[in-house]
């Protein structure tokens, strides 16, 4: 199999899988590139709710393919950070399905999502260390915002994986779950984002980044104002039936009907 990134998209949820099974999921230069465009494409389609990136097979990514790194290290950590920023940036809730590896790039691109659930038996690194590269700046901070200042260095320092349960402890794993069990529960739990008010989430995702400025503030209240998801929360509520909330950001450079279920980017 090339490696590529593949797309699915179902019931409101994008499901992206980094395929590269001939290096455990490790990301080309090409699928680095690729990655934002991927993302763009999601985020400008309205029938996109939630975005899960995961792994093919057994395992989630391990890292950068060094044998693609021709363009020499700086670039191809440049190119890495574009991709990790892409998706911390992503308007809509995001979650990493964790299984086997998740190392390096791949930690990276997992601790740029929202959330992370993972198996029982995943296990965790930081490598830069290994062979002797800066780990960027953003991705410093916020491997420390989830895991602190002690564990992340730990992490930076030693390049050493750890299981899935010290990742829990620390804060880089929201939960986890028996190999068996986690795709089931990832999915249900992209339901229940799916079901729940895109506005809420969108502000709440900004605000969360970091100090918001008066002028943003006073947008979220505007479209919440304009929205009509309040009344029908209201009324939902109310009447005991689920939600139909209809708030959707704009759709951006990419429509909806350029968005297709099984696409796949290329990766070489």
């Amino acid at each position: 199999m090339e490696p590529a990134l593949h797309l699915d998209v179902a019931d409101g949820v994008a499901t992206v899988r980094i395929a590269h099974p001939a290096k455990r999921n490790a990301m080309t230069t090409n699928m680095w590139r690729a990655l934002p465009e991927l993302l763009a494409r999601c985020a400008g389609d309205p029938d996109v709710r939630v975005l899960v990136l995961t792994g093919e097979g057994g395992t989630f990514c391990a890292g950068a393919d060094i044998s693609t790194l021709t363009e020499g290290a700086e670039r191809s950590r440049d190119l890495a950070i574009a991709a990790e920023e892409a998706l911390a940036a992503f308007p809509k809730p995001t979650l990493a399905a964790v299984r086997g590896h998740c190392v390096g790039g791949g930690c990276q691109l997992a601790a740029a999502c929202d959330l992370r659930f993972a198996a029982e038996d995943a296990s965790f690194g930081v490598t830069p260390a290994k062979l002797g590269i800066v780990y960027g700046a953003s991705s410093t901070r916020r491997l420390v915002e989830l895991t602190g200042p002690s564990a992340a260095k730990y992490l930076l320092f030693s390049g050493e994986l750890i299981d899935a349960a010290r990742a829990l402890r620390t804060g880089l794993v929201d939960e986890v779950w028996p190999p068996e069990a986690l795709e089931k529960r990832v999915a249900e739990f992209a339901q229940v984002l799916a079901s729940r008010s895109l506005l809420t989430q969108a502000a709440a995702k900004e605000f969360a980044a970091g100090p918001a400025a008066p002028d943003r503030i006073a947008h979220w209240a505007q479209q919440e104002r304009g929205s009509g998801d309040t009344a029908e929360g209201v009324a939902a509520f109310l009447e005991r039936r689920a939600p139909r909330f209809t708030w959707a950001a704009g759709e951006g450079p990419y429509g909806g009907s350029d968005l297709r279920t099984g696409l796949s980017v290329p990766g070489c």
